[in-house]
């Protein structure tokens, strides 16, 4: 494939961020998920933190009732998040306003295999890490949904 068709293909396994895949598009070819999914991860680590910054930024709240991308919709949706009672969202708004102001990009985790109480612990606990440490977890939890997206696109 060329690299539009490549970009087409992965560049949204990193939720609104096609320049990762159109980075990785020079290591062609790859001779597993494993190796493209693992180059992709070392484009991310070695781009720079604003870079960093707007892949966090592009993530949708978890728990949002606002549109978001039919991936994370159906993410989100795999463990309950679109039926959150109203006390539980009011829960969820909370957090992610004080996660944003405090961190200044959404809370991220990988959600496949999660619950809504161990996503809210998770959120609880994270709040009270250090920027740095957020967003190295931040951006680990990134390259696991990248994961689980690139095993279940690619064959």
């Amino acid at each position: 494939m060329n690299k539009e068709e490549f970009v087409s293909k992965v560049g949204w396994v990193f939720e609104h961020s096609p320049w990762v895949a159109t980075m990785s598009w020079d290591c062609l070819p790859f001779k597993s998920r494993e190796e493209l999914l693992q180059t992709m991860v070392a484009v991310v680590k070695n781009a720079d933190r604003t870079l960093q910054l707007a892949l966090l930024r592009a993530h949708p709240d978890l728990g949002t009732r606002l549109k978001i991308s039919e991936v994370s919709q159906k993410e989100q949706a795999g463990v309950g998040l679109d039926k959150l009672s109203t006390k539980d969202y009011g829960e969820f708004v909370s957090l992610n306003q004080r996660y944003v102001e405090q961190f200044e990009f959404p809370f991220i985790m990988a959600v496949k295999g999660q619950n809504k109480d161990a996503i809210l612990a998770a959120m609880k606990e994270r709040v009270g890490n250090t920027y740095e440490q957020e967003l190295l977890t931040a951006l680990n939890e990134v390259y696991k949904i990248a994961g689980f997206r690139v095993y279940d696109v690619i064959q």
